[in-house]
């Protein structure tokens, strides 16, 4: 008599919670708020440090500090021009979310399988074929000396 086996491999868990919501993207209050990339961030706060201490008004809180130091290793473009064009890229992708756009350029996936991957949301709002364009657009951008 042949006994039964048991499954080798578990089964996959319902999607809940906020898997669920990251395929469709709901930001609740956030939803239409605009975004930086990490990128723009450093840009902007480096900027207003730099007219502060013209001002001869700085305070650098242990939090600032934190926040320049995180973003000078995780911003992938350093110099305005190549922020600004791969802000421009982006900005003409209407058919993403403002957050989608922020994190596409925060995160600089090798891969439209790797973008779709980290951002479910993107999903069926682009093609692979027009994301992988795009991705290759913004690699071309980065400079790995900086």
């Amino acid at each position: 008599m042949a006994q039964a086996t048991s499954p080798t491999s578990r089964t996959r868990e319902k999607i809940t919670g906020d898997e669920e919501a990251a395929a469709e993207l709901k930001l609740g209050e956030f939803q239409n708020v605009p975004t930086l990339t990490l990128s723009e961030a450093r840009l902007l706060i480096n900027a207003v440090m730099d007219h502060r201490k013209q001002q001869r008004k700085v305070e650098e809180t242990e939090t600032l500090i934190k926040t320049q130091d995180y973003l000078d290793v995780f911003a992938r473009f350093k110099v305005k021009e190549n922020i600004e064009a791969v802000e421009r890229m982006l900005t003409s992708h209407t058919e993403m979310e403002l957050f989608e756009r922020s994190q596409l350029g925060s995160l600089c996936c090798e891969s439209a399988e790797e973008a779709k991957t980290l951002i479910p949301s993107l999903t069926n709002k682009i093609s692979d074929l027009d994301l992988q364009d795009l991705l290759d657009e913004i690699t071309k951008l980065r400079n790995f000396t900086e």
